[in-house]
């Protein structure tokens, strides 16, 4: 859970502002997932100001993980919540596999994949991240490898 330096009590409101602030988010991004995530609807006083409460945090918190740093869509984040495969406001573990889990909501930290395990953001028809140690073709797996020779001549040259 975000920690905020604000003085106020864990459980305390929260202006959009504050929460943006906290998680590295522009306001009207979150203002868009609110349309975008039926579950997440601050509570709204005069002049329509938002205002978080810590459940809400801990929802943007999930959201923001698995569509910034787990490559889901909108979409597939949305889903992934609503059929409950991923808890609020839980770290992915980065050491563990989706076996010792009994999930399949983490996934491994980029730099530690070979080439078949993962290929960059390609996804299932539910917008999910296709899954670790799924075969990738010989064929596209040698044409990421050309890539990567010609990309590290061009930024050494």
């Amino acid at each position: 859970m975000t920690t905020f330096d604000d003085g106020k009590d864990d459980s305390a409101l929260r202006t959009i502002g504050e929460v943006g602030s906290a998680l590295g988010l522009k306001p009207h991004v979150l203002r868009y997932w609110e349309e975008q995530f039926p579950t997440l609807q601050p509570l709204k006083r005069s002049g329509n100001r938002r205002y978080y409460r810590a459940a809400d945090v801990a929802l943007i918190e999930t959201i923001h993980r698995l569509v910034n740093n787990e490559g889901y869509t909108l979409k597939g984040a949305r889903q992934a919540i609503e059929e409950g495969r991923v808890q609020l406001g839980e770290r992915p573990s980065h050491t563990s596999t989706n076996a010792e889990e009994g999930s399949g909501s983490s996934k491994p930290d980029r730099q530690s994949q070979s080439p078949n395990e993962s290929v960059g953001k390609d996804r299932k028809a539910d917008g999910a991240p296709v899954a670790a140690g799924q075969a990738v073709p010989a064929e596209v797996v040698a044409q990421l490898k050309d890539i990567r020779e010609r990309l590290a001549a061009a930024v050494g040259a």
